[in-house]
Order: C-alpha cells, then structure tokens, then sequence
C-alpha cells in the first residue's frame, strides 16, 4: 500500500514551485540539482550508482515526483529496488522500449527495467507518437512481447510495418507476416470503453501487486505542459483507469514525471542530441510560466486525490 508521505527527487526545480503539494502533504524533498546535467535524457552507470545510493529504500512506497519526462529513466532505478513479484504499468506517449545504448536513458528505460526478474509484466497505456513505426520500431524490444512479458495499448495509432525481424505473438497487437516484414495492427484504447478495458486487463495479470508511472506527456495539453509532445487522453480518461487500479490492485509503487522544465545542459554532445529528440514545436511554447505551474500542479494534485480519495 501506498504511504501519504509525498517524495521530490528534484533534478531540475519543477516540482517544488507547485504550492498546492507542499500545503496538503507531507513532502520530503531530495535535492538532486548538482547531478542534473549528468542525468537529463540519459545517464552512465556511474550516476546511476550515485543516485541509486541516495534513495532510501524505507521510502520505495512513496508517490514520487521526477520533474520532467528527461528523467523518466529514474522509474528504472525506482522499479530495480522491488523485492517482490509486481506488475509495472506506464502512462505514457512514448513506449520508452528502445533497444539500443544509452542503456540508462528516457527513451530505454522500460526495456531496462523490464530485466528484473520480479517485474511479472509491464503494460505501456496511451502511446500515440512516431517511437511505434518507422526505424524507431526496429530498434524497439520487440523481443520482450514474447510469452507476454510486455504489452502495448496505444492510445491512436495507425498500422506499423517492421522489416527482417521477428514479432512474437502477443494479446496487445495482431501481425500480419509476409516475407520480408510483419505488419503490427495496435490495439488502439481511442472509442473504446477504457473502465471496461481495465477490468478486463486487470483479470489477465498475474500478480495484484503493481508499480505505476506516469508521463503526463500522454495527457492532452489542457491537462499537461511538458517539453515532449502533447498526447491524446484526457485527464478524466486517466483518472478512470487509475481509479480502478486502486479499487482492484494493491499499488505498492508510484512514480510522476512530465512537469515542464527548459533543458540546461551543457555538454555540447548531449545538447545537440536534446534539440534532435526533443519536438521543434511544443505546446508550451508562449505560455506564462505561472499557467504552466499551475496546469501542471492541479494535475499532480487530481491524481494524487485519485490514489489517495
């Protein structure tokens, strides 16, 4: 079961300028700003260690902030200190399933975290972005759709074809093979009714026990700024999903990430790679700084009021 006690691994200030967690909960705070460069979009394994070795592991049942989606890959770090079978299940507009190096990185993290033995399963819910076709599909883990291990519920998203490479059969995707390639035909959650696709995923997990996280980058930007793209769920779409986790789950784990934060980073490599990753137009771009704050805080506040009614 989840603790009250609210958890800011504060990498780049974000989340510690929203007010409204800090009047109605406990928040501890771990500053983290001084390994924030080392860490943006992907980290060594030595940082990872440093981290690693900061997180108390009495806290591991905290709802805990990451700031912006960059750092999503410390959902992996968070996940790698699970000592009992769970299920992980990720909100979020990317699949974050990359197969190729960096291996500590937020476009890789889940098919790094999906190595520990005690994840039974993880379910990726509202995709919708280019990650789930072209080349970035060929570099995806498909391998690790094998005997279920992983699932993928796209919000929207058109056909994908994959070239000279395997997709194993899988509850989430119906393929079409041919020759040279196999056709992946998603199972999108738009139109669909999302309390009955709960239950009825819910009824397939092997274990009660789940870890979730969250990327508001799948929220559409009334509900969201962050500095990925928008995504199509609403906030009330995931609220419903949430709600009936916490009504038929025992969620013993919880990360958020996807607040808005301008990339510093000063590396010179690092930085090119951010402007290549990261969309040319966002969202927030012309937006006051304080509706940003805003918007993002009573998001965080409406999903902590689901997990804790």
């Amino acid at each position: 079961m989840l603790n009250k006690f609210i958890r800011i691994l504060n990498f780049d200030n974000s989340v510690i300028q929203q007010p409204g967690l800090f009047c109605q909960y406990q928040v501890k705070v771990v500053d983290f700003t001084g390994l924030a460069a080392s860490t943006r979009l992907f980290m060594s394994g030595e940082v990872r260690r440093k981290i690693a070795r900061r997180l108390n592991p009495q806290e591991k049942d905290c709802p805990t902030f990451l700031g912006s989606g960059d750092f999503h890959h410390i959902s992996e770090v968070l996940t790698a200190q699970l000592d009992e079978r769970v299920c992980l299940i990720v909100f979020d507009f990317h699949p974050d399933w990359d197969s190729l190096p960096p291996r500590f990185g937020c476009g890789s993290w889940v098919n790094q975290a999906i190595k520990n033995k005690n994840i039974s399963k993880c379910i990726l819910i509202g995709m919708g972005s280019d990650d789930l076709s072209g080349l970035a599909l060929q570099t995806g883990s498909l391998s690790a759709l094998a005997d279920g291990r992983l699932e993928i519920y796209p919000f929207r998203h058109k056909p994908s074809r994959v070239y000279f490479r395997h997709v194993p059969e899988n509850d989430s995707i119906v393929t079409r093979k041919s020759f040279l390639s196999n056709r992946i035909i998603w199972h999108e959650l738009e139109g669909e009714d999302l309390a009955k696709f709960t239950l009825n995923l819910i009824g397939r997990l092997p274990t009660r026990k789940v870890y979730i996280s969250i990327d508001k980058d799948c929220l559409k930007r009334d509900f969201a700024f962050t500095n990925w793209e928008e995504g199509y769920l609403s906030l009330g779409q995931l609220l419903t999903m949430i709600r009936i986790m916490r009504n038929n789950l025992d969620i013993i784990g919880l990360d958020i990430v996807g607040d808005y934060s301008s990339p510093v980073i000063p590396n010179k490599l690092k930085s090119l790679l951010s402007r290549l990753d990261h969309p040319r137009e966002l969202a927030v771009a012309g937006c006051p700084k304080d509706l940003i704050i805003r918007v993002n805080e009573q998001t965080n506040l409406r999903i902590l009021q689901e997990i804790f009614p």
